[in-house]
């Protein structure tokens, strides 16, 4: 059985209310103020989408096929990135709160975290090349075995990555971020 197809369509909190989301194929749609809160959106698929103001956290990505969708203001905290179909996975990320969400092992080269919360999110061996983490919170978050080259870090605060459990060669860093860096260390750093 084919899924339903939507295309350049735009979805908000009434219009889900009265006529649920349904388990189908997402091209070009808009999600404008959607609480999607423990929503199950296995197997759905969302490409070219993006979602403004709108409230994921915990829902269920299992299987869900996510390409080139651009999360703004929106809250996703305890998403497990690592259940959806890795084909093709790409977001960016936009002033967005993602707390303890999980990114495991995925290959998300280039994502945007621009302004966002990170705290205690786990990206343990994901390849994160080349991602920008500008303006970005990332208290407690778990970088272990994880590709960080050429990664953006300039503006990012509360971090902590060991550079002998990581690859961050051409990485950019702050002097700022300095004590991030060296954390496992235990030295002091005075400015």
């Amino acid at each position: 059985m084919e899924k339903e197809y939507f295309e350049d369509q735009t979805f908000d909190q009434t219009s889900i209310t009265e006529v649920p989301l349904t388990q189908a194929h997402y091209d070009y749609c808009q999600f404008k103020g959607c609480n999607l809160e423990q929503y199950d959106l296995s197997d759905y698929k969302f490409t070219e989408c993006t979602f403004i103001d709108c409230n994921l956290s915990l829902a269920n990505l299992s299987g869900c096929s996510i390409q080139d969708v651009k999360f703004q203001n929106c809250k996703l905290m305890g998403l497990h990135f690592e259940t959806c179909n890795p084909f093709n996975i790409s977001f960016t990320f936009k002033d967005c709160i993602l707390d303890h969400s999980s990114f495991y092992k995925l290959k998300i080269k280039k994502t945007n975290f621009h302004g966002s919360r990170l705290q205690e999110v786990d990206f343990e061996s994901a390849d994160l090349s080349l991602a920008d983490f500008s303006d970005t919170d990332l208290s407690m978050a778990n970088f272990t075995q994880t590709n960080l080259e050429k990664a953006n870090f300039l503006t990012a605060t509360n971090y902590s990555i060991d550079p002998d459990s990581n690859k961050i060669k051409g990485a950019k860093f702050s002097l700022q971020g300095l004590p991030g860096l060296l954390e496992k260390h235990q030295i002091k750093i005075q400015y």
